[in-house]
């Protein structure tokens, strides 16, 4: 497996000469200072590319090229931002490019409630909290149908919540909502986010598909042409939220978009910990399923809570089965060797992590700590090492 690391170019607080003393050897980036929707210059990437080489990496993945909320809401003439797309994947693909990672979450990004929640023996983590986002979605947004979204005791713990929470909290709550948006995206506050939401108000589960079919469409031949492969990634969290629907998250989700485009470039970015945070989702097995179409892993773990909040755990702590879930990858790997694949080595990076020691003071993307990361791609990085170890005679 090809030990990778995510870094958001001159708007991350974590420089290339310290990623390399992690021991990772591939760099997962993107143009995140471009607006969605405008081209991506072959300039541009190949200033990106370089200074990723020159520091001694290699650009494995580039996550993401943004897809512009028009074309998830299939809004009016979409012939220019295809257009737009496709030339930025030909660009990509003349400076080496071959795999991009997606994903199709109307208007949020992943969502937390909580950017620094206490972790045992010290640290913090990212957290999301079912009563928080019920008081988001049925107090502060005024969505008055999300109470048949919630369990009862969710509702009343969130109504508990909103009326002794202070102004802060509640715009502290807005902060944390919104900070799953990395680089040039909108943010809202909640009379934006209210005004962004009504734009979805007739789009479900069904509209969705279809619109992401019809992006399939136009994006997977010119693909196939380049010898590109596209990696979708699944909804964070894998459930609907503030009436928005989200329909990457489960096996059946990942089964009928594999089998919109039955190509090998339409495949799947495996992120364990948002497959992990729905309870019915055996995420080892689903990596198994699907295990000829995972272009790409986030390796990251979760722990959930009964009444459906989660929080990032440890990478060998949470509900998931790591080790299994790693010896999946690397089954697939040894399949792609005897079968000659020129993708045989899956890459993958240690994705969130806690705050650990210092993390906390250096503003980093929330999820995106030094420490932290580096910790877990260390526990990654012996799991990998026991299960492929060999005792020589």
């Amino acid at each position: 497996m090809k030990e990778s690391w995510r870094w958001y170019g001159p708007l991350d607080r974590i420089e290339l000469s310290e990623i390399a003393q992690t021991g990772a050897g591939g760099i997962v980036t993107a143009l995140h200072e471009i607006p969605y929707g405008e081209v991506w210059t072959r300039e541009a990437i190949a200033a990106r590319k370089a200074a990723v080489i020159e520091a001694g990496f290699e650009w494995t993945v580039v996550e993401s090229l943004p897809i512009h909320e028009r074309i998830k809401r299939s809004d009016g003439d979409l012939s220019e931002l295809f257009a737009n797309y496709r030339q930025s994947m030909a660009n990509l693909a003349a400076e080496g490019m071959t795999t991009i990672c997606y994903n199709f979450m109307p208007l949020l990004d992943w969502t937390r409630t909580d950017l620094a929640a206490p972790v045992a023996r010290g640290g913090t983590c990212l957290r999301f909290s079912a009563t928080k986002m019920a008081a988001l979605e049925l107090f502060m947004v005024e969505r008055e149908e999300a109470v048949n979204d919630y369990p009862d005791c969710v509702v009343h713990e969130a109504k508990r919540w909103f009326d002794t929470s202070s102004e802060a909290d509640r715009a502290e709550l807005m902060h944390a909502v919104m900070a799953g948006l990395p680089g040039a995206y909108d943010r809202y506050d909640v009379e934006g986010l209210k005004t962004a939401l009504k734009l979805y108000e007739d789009i479900g589960q069904l509209e969705l598909r279809g619109h992401l079919k019809r992006f399939l469409d136009e994006v997977i031949p010119a693909a196939e042409d380049l010898g590109m492969r596209f990696c979708i990634h699944p909804d964070d969290p894998p459930r609907d939220i503030l009436g928005l629907p989200r329909i990457v998250s489960d096996a059946d989700d990942i089964g009928w978009i594999l089998e919109a485009h039955d190509s090998p470039a339409n495949g799947l970015t495996l992120c364990a910990g948002s497959l992990g945070a729905n309870p019915a989702n055996d995420v080892p097995a689903i990596a198994r399923r699907f295990a000829d179409r995972i272009h790409f892993a986030h390796l990251r773990n979760v722990k959930k809570d009964a009444d459906g909040s989660f929080e990032e755990a440890a990478h060998l702590a949470g509900d998931t089965d790591m080790v299994d879930l790693v010896a999946a990858l690397l089954e697939e790997e040894g399949r792609r060797r005897e079968a000659g694949r020129p993708d045989r080595e899956i890459p993958f990076r240690p994705d969130h992590g806690h705050e650990l020691l210092g993390d906390g003071e250096r503003g980093t993307h929330p999820g995106y700590p030094l420490i932290g990361r580096m910790r877990g791609l260390a526990e990654l990085r012996g799991v990998i090492a026991g299960l492929t170890y060999k005792r020589v005679a």
